[in-house]
């Protein structure tokens, strides 16, 4: 993708950079200060609202013209937002919700001008994750180790658990932390207008 506006991404999620590179994009990195707070029980609200506020955080400290892209991913099981866990215990916890069933995973996605000179757009997309049955001991193995720490509902599709993936319903992208084809798309939009003002 060309284009001469510079472009902030604000998340230092090294995931979702790499994925950003897929697309030809290589973002600056300027993670958001936030504090993230769920005031909604509806995890796609929960995403949008998220992805802007960082992307809002990131873009008031900037004094020129850059797009910044605002992320966060979520995982539902039963109704019910699975956050990133604290603790080994809570990743075990998690893991137990969602092992033997389908759940889903949602992310955000804003993209906002600095300058305020094209509106602001958000989005959200879904992706459904079917997972095989664990035993006892494959959730303690894999809730004890480091991989699930960081990561909404406490594992990573692209690692380890790979082994316990049934399939997916929508983009793989997405439950890695962007999906990138929505993204793309949107981005060819915002930029088209972006250029325009300039």
């Amino acid at each position: 993708m060309k284009t001469d506006i510079p472009i902030i991404l604000a998340s230092q999620s090294p995931r979702r950079r790499e994925l950003l590179s897929r697309i030809g994009i290589d973002p600056i990195i300027m993670p958001s200060t936030i504090t993230e707070k769920i005031n909604t029980d509806d995890p796609a609200e929960a995403v949008k609202l998220l992805s802007r506020q960082k992307a809002e955080n990131v873009a008031a400290k900037l004094e020129s013209c850059y797009l910044v892209i605002g992320a966060d991913t979520v995982v539902a099981a039963d109704g019910k937002i699975l956050g990133k866990p604290k603790t080994h215990e809570e990743a075990a916890e998690m893991i137990c919700r969602i092992e033997g069933k389908t759940h889903h995973v949602y992310t955000g996605v804003t993209l906002m001008m600095s300058d305020e000179s094209v509106p602001p757009v958000t989005f959200a997309d879904e992706t459904a994750v079917h997972v095989y049955s664990m035993t006892a001991d494959e959730i303690a193995a894999y809730a004890s180790s480091d991989e699930p720490m960081d990561k909404a509902g406490a594992y990573a599709i692209q690692g380890a658990f790979s082994a316990y993936i049934k399939g997916i319903e929508g983009d793989y992208a997405n439950v890695v932390g962007l999906p990138v084809g929505a993204l793309y798309q949107a981005l060819k939009a915002f930029i088209s207008k972006a250029e325009k003002e300039v």
